[in-house]
Formats: structure tokens, C-alpha cells, sequence
């Protein structure tokens, strides 16, 4: 007999249980409850459709685009001419411009690596 008290005590707590997590779940906290205003707001936001986009609607807010005109070059009407003076041109070299055409030997190239120490910023320092 104390086996089935205790049954009978345990199936009565667990529909105590169940009967209050029912009642919980049906009858909200006023925490819980929805927002009248929120649910007008939200069921006005479902029903709202944004008008059709037409084509003529951006006549008259932006301008027409037209390409712009194709600038021309001023050397355009003399490359052939220009190519051919920049090719028959000599070569000139830094130092020995007029050297070169008139003599036939090789200018000499100084070495410009060559640290030169100054005779009186020496003497001054010692």
C-alpha cells in the first residue's frame, strides 16, 4: 500500500507541475504581453506596398548624359616628321658635347668616385 501512495503522490505532483507551466504559458507575465501601438506599427508595416517605379519619374531630377567631344592632339598631323628628326639626331654625352664630333679619340673620363680632402679644412682640424 505505501507503494502505491507514493505513485499516486508523485502522479498527483507532476499534474500540479504540468497544470502550472500551463498556465504559464497561457497567461503571459504583463512584461510578456505585446505592445498594442508596437502591433498596429508592425502590422501596418506588413500591409504598406511602396508604389511601382516608373520610367518617366527621373524626367526633370537629373540631366541627360551626353558623351563629351573627343579632344585632338596638336602633334598629331606631324608624327611621321618628328619620328624621323628625333631618329637622325646624335647622341650626346654629358661632359664631352663638342669633344666628340671633332676629335677622333676617346675623351677621358674622370673618376668621380674619388673623395678630394681639402689641404686647409685638414690643417684646421689638427
Amino acid at each position: 500500500m505505501a507503494a502505491s501512495t507514493a505513485r499516486s503522490a508523485a502522479s498527483a505532483i507532476t499534474r500540479v507541475a504540468r497544470v502550472n507551466a500551463v498556465r504559464g504559458f497561457i497567461a503571459p507575465t504583463v512584461s510578456r504581453r505585446a505592445d498594442f501601438v508596437q502591433e498596429l506599427y508592425l502590422k501596418e508595416l506588413k500591409a504598406y506596398k511602396a508604389p511601382p517605379v516608373k520610367d518617366s519619374d527621373s524626367v526633370g531630377q537629373v540631366q541627360a548624359f551626353t558623351l563629351p567631344k573627343t579632344p585632338k592632339s596638336p602633334e598629331e598631323t606631324d608624327l611621321a616628321s618628328s619620328l624621323k628628326e628625333y631618329e637622325s639626331m646624335a647622341v650626346e654625352v654629358e661632359g664631352n658635347e663638342g669633344a666628340a664630333a671633332n676629335s677622333s679619340t676617346p675623351a677621358v673620363v674622370e673618376d668621380w668616385l674619388v673623395d678630394e680632402e681639402d689641404d686647409e679644412g685638414a690643417a684646421a682640424h689638427h
